[in-house]
């Protein structure tokens, strides 16, 4: 099974993942290299999973739909572009052959999913759309710092092998915020020197691995004292605990430049 990223945008990854026949799409926000890339390698586009409503991941749904006929599924509690199978936490789907279970990962959006294929490659894949980044998390627009901190959590217990497709490269900017909060972190330096080389090439810093984060992901590494010591010093008032820590951090990196 191949996993490839689709570029769009300024800086969105459409991921498509095929068998060499049939394929599927996580997150179109556009349909134009989807289509290419189907009509390039002579695939048939088996169905669209989407995590959330936001317009960068949902906006090639309709045209897709209509130059594929395929199925499209997507969280029970966003509004989205209709028809959409409608899937809820706990489900199992089966896609290329293989089970995607569905994830409810709120705090970016309110209904926000993930999915999870533990066979789908090696290591199994999490297509966690803007829950989480590589070095980073998404911003709270319509959930709350537990429920991102519960979410994040979630995601952290997968096995360490777990490659994380994330929606958006944002890896360098991301490890930019995370030395900060982390300066003597060595294996947060060795990797943003090889993310900075993999950009320089013009290669994607991505699919990362669950390992790779929790070593070098602030938001997941709320419980570590110095990441704690670092959300003090920018706000003094801050508890000493996973939830309150990730609350700064995530107000701290909305400032940050």
């Amino acid at each position: 099974m191949l996993i490839q990223p689709l570029p769009a945008f300024n800086d969105n990854y459409l991921w498509l993942a095929h068998d060499g026949k049939n394929a599927v799409v996580v997150d179109p926000g556009d349909a134009q290299p989807v289509l290419a890339a189907l009509q390039a390698q002579q695939l048939t586009l088996q169905a669209i999973v989407l995590t959330h409503h936001h317009g960068d991941h949902t906006g090639g749904v309709a045209a897709l739909r209509q130059a594929t006929q395929c199925r499209v599924l997507g969280p029970a509690q966003e509004k989205l572009p209709e028809p959409v199978e409608r899937v809820h936490a706990g489900q199992r789907i089966a896609l290329l052959g293989t089970d995607w279970q569905v994830l409810a990962v709120p705090g970016h959006t309110a209904g926000h999913i993930a999915w999870y294929a533990p066979d789908l490659v090696a290591g199994g894949a999490l297509f966690c759309g803007d829950t989480l980044f590589s070095g980073g998390c998404g911003r709270l627009f319509e959930g709350t710092a537990a429920q991102m901190h519960a979410s994040l959590q979630q995601l952290a217990a997968l096995p360490a092998s777990t490659q994380v497709f994330c929606a958006h490269e944002y890896t360098l900017s991301n490890l930019r915020f995370a030395l900060t909060v982390e300066p003597d972190n060595a294996v947060l330096q060795q990797y943003q020197h090889w993310c900075q080389q993999q950009r320089d090439r013009g290669l994607p810093t991505l699919p990362s691995t669950m390992a790779q984060e929790l070593a070098i992901n602030p938001f997941l590494r709320c419980n570590v004292p110095t990441v704690q010591r670092s959300a003090v010093t920018f706000d003094p008032t801050t508890a000493p605990t996973p939830e309150a820590t990730l609350a700064t951090l995530r107000a701290w990196k909305n400032v940050f430049a």
